[in-house]
């Protein structure tokens, strides 16, 4: 193979590993803005028990 392949076989697989980082991270993210939202929803609920 030439060095114009190899280089570009390199980049490419770069390339692959960022976008599937960038996926977990924005999948991590979601996880965590929702987890946030149901937590955030409980805390509602348990002041809103106590005063009764």
């Amino acid at each position: 193979m030439s060095a114009k392949r190899i280089s570009t076989a390199v980049a490419l697989g770069l390339a692959l590993l960022a976008l599937t980082a960038c996926g977990n991270t924005i999948r991590g993210l979601g996880r965590d803005m929702g987890n946030a939202v149901d937590a955030t929803q409980d805390a509602g609920r348990s002041v809103a028990n106590s005063v009764k």
